[in-house]
């Protein structure tokens, strides 16, 4: 089982090193050869051999189509790590919808602005540098609050459900994605896996249901665990099959830790001691912050 840490002591060193994880050259390279460089989570993939960014697109356009009767060129939508954009570009060009952007990394948004100017976005989409445990917006203003993958680098998760909560309007929509542990997983069989990451532990299924329900929200869970294990599946090889190429865009040090990382996780996920999915969450119409 894991645990979610409450120690707020311990956010703004570990959010430094997330921060420190994904401003690296090495990583940008990864994600840009490898994954697909827009939309850097999970996957649902069509097959088994289905490219890596084609499934992650799949995944942005399925989260979307949840939300989709909220959304539409009055709407705004708050994307909680935000990254390169992908979503939140998805987003303003699918439903002409307002996008506030945020994320740890000014590193990524500066990457995530220019993008968004090129393709004529930047009226749309507003990139801010913030922390999931402090938003810096009034309760109750945004249609849908989104996140893909984000919450996994959060110490606080409570903190960050509740802060999530807070800015959503009355009759407003939560989805996101993570990957958790499988209920009964002993947090010390994942930590060589996720010791890449700078994580500790992960929250479970159980975890997020809970704490939506307790917030006031009626929420539910898409299990789309086969898709995380393809998906580190396909990863894995990748890199094994591009080693020689990708040693001219990343340096040999992240690459060998990449390719002996990657492999624990195949592992992990064919063990099934990890979950992913997609949760969707509705606030009550009449329902005001807590």
């Amino acid at each position: 089982m894991t645990e979610n840490a409450k120690d707020d002591s311990n956010t703004p060193d570990h959010e430094e090193a997330t921060r420190r994880y994904y401003e690296s050259n090495d990583v940008d390279a990864f994600y840009d050869a490898v994954w697909g460089g827009e939309d850097i989570h999970v996957g649902l993939y069509a097959h088994a051999q289905e490219a890596i960014a084609d499934a992650s697109r799949r995944t942005v356009q399925h989260a979307a189509d949840r939300v989709e009767d909220l959304l539409g060129p009055d709407a705004t939508v708050l994307d909680l790590g935000s990254g390169y954009g992908g979503s939140a570009r998805a987003l303003a060009e699918r439903f002409g919808c307002r996008v506030v952007a945020l994320d740890l990394s000014e590193g990524h948004n500066r990457r995530h602005r220019a993008v968004n100017a090129g393709r004529g976005l930047d009226g749309l989409i507003e990139v801010v540098t913030g922390s999931l445990g402090h938003l810096p917006y009034e309760a109750e203003r945004f249609d849908v609050v989104w996140s893909l993958e984000v919450l996994c680098h959060v110490t606080d998760r409570e903190r960050a459900l509740a802060e999530a909560v807070r800015v959503l309007k009355p009759g407003g929509a939560l989805v996101f994605s993570d990957i958790m542990a499988a209920e009964e997983t002993p947090a010390q069989a994942l930590r060589p896996a996720l010791s890449r990451l700078g994580a500790e532990s992960l929250a479970t299924p159980s975890f997020y249901l809970e704490h939506l329900s307790g917030l006031g929200l009626k929420a539910d869970f898409e299990d789309h665990t086969a898709d995380l294990a393809i998906h580190y599946a396909r990863l894995d090889e990748e890199m094994h099959r591009r080693a020689a190429e990708l040693r001219s865009v990343i340096s040999a040090a992240y690459l060998d830790d990449l390719l002996a990382n990657l492999p624990l996780w195949t592992d992990i996920t064919r063990r099934r001691l990890l979950r992913w999915g997609l949760f969707h969450a509705r606030r009550g119409a009449g329902a005001t912050a807590s």
